[in-house]
């Protein structure tokens, strides 16, 4: 037997909770976003985030799953087709509660419920690069391989510097030219 929640019920007994968030979750997947009050808001968060996890495995038995509490079939195909694949890269945190200020009538604390689309941030994106590259990198007995074709290859460079500068000197002035030679007799 599952044990009650905490406090007041959202609506008379269980039957009618039940009811009231595969409303509301319904309400929230069709229009991707909702204006409720906190509790309701705070309530619905676990069990819609529990029905997109179910989308995204998106097979069969998942699909019954969700059509226990939502019962329109529409909004189940949309949950399935638009919504699971937008949030393929989300490994939770699919909801997202902000909180408005009070009801004009009763003053009761109300909320924006609403589905995170945006794509995963840039920095978590950086760090799963980041490990693909440390899988994928050499192994430690190549690098320095390329270290010391990098320091030859800078070598080659101030030698061809000195040639060059032995090319532009005036032939007519020997003491350039000489030590030129010298330049060249110690590389």
């Amino acid at each position: 037997m599952p044990t009650p929640t905490k406090g007041p019920r959202l609506g008379g007994g269980p039957a009618h909770e039940k009811l009231i968030l595969a409303n509301l979750a319904t309400a929230l997947f069709e229009h991707r976003s909702i204006t409720t009050t906190e509790a309701k808001a705070k309530r619905l968060r676990p069990h819609a985030e529990r029905l997109i996890t179910f989308a995204k495995k998106g097979d069969l038995a998942a699909r019954r799953e969700v059509m226990k509490t939502v019962r329109d079939k529409s909004v189940v195909h949309f949950l399935f087709t638009e919504i699971a694949p937008a949030m393929a890269e989300r490994n939770g945190g699919y909801t997202r509660i902000v909180k408005i200020g009070p009801r004009k009538g009763d003053n009761a604390p109300m909320a924006v419920i609403q589905l995170v689309m945006e794509p995963v941030s840039a920095k978590q994106g950086v760090v799963r690069e980041a490990e693909q590259a440390a899988a994928a990198s050499t192994p430690a007995e190549e690098t320095p391989a390329e270290e010391t074709t990098a320091t030859e290859s800078t070598e080659d460079t101030t030698s061809d510097a000195v040639e060059v500068d032995a090319a532009e000197a005036d032939p007519s002035d020997e003491s350039a030219t000489e030590q030129d030679g010298e330049k060249k007799d110690q590389a």
